[in-house]
């Protein structure tokens, strides 16, 4: 009886139970790799704020630079050629 009973669980273990189990955390893994339309809308959220955050930075920066000539901002100077590119950036984000 014994003989008989072995090897019909380790077949039934070996096509039945290891494909269910592979079969289970694949599809585990692919809900859990998306993001939800919610969070795609959070990050939009996010990428605006902070967009709008980074060009206030930039005014009161001016606005500073404006008032204190001896004052410079820690960030990116306005002449150099980096701001220019990031300007141009910038728009182009605006733009889409």
């Amino acid at each position: 009886m014994e003989d008989t009973l072995v090897p019909i669980f380790v077949v039934g273990m070996l096509f039945i139970g290891l494909p269910w189990l592979v079969m289970h955390y694949v599809t585990r893994w692919k809900t859990a790799a998306t993001l939800t339309n919610d969070d795609e809308r959070m990050l939009g959220d996010m990428h605006e704020l902070a967009r709008r955050l980074e060009d206030r930075l930039d005014t009161v920066e001016r606005l500073v630079a404006a008032d204190n000539p001896d004052w410079h901002p820690r960030r990116l100077d306005h002449e150099s050629e980096d701001y220019a590119q990031l300007e141009n950036i910038r728009r182009l984000e605006r733009k889409n």
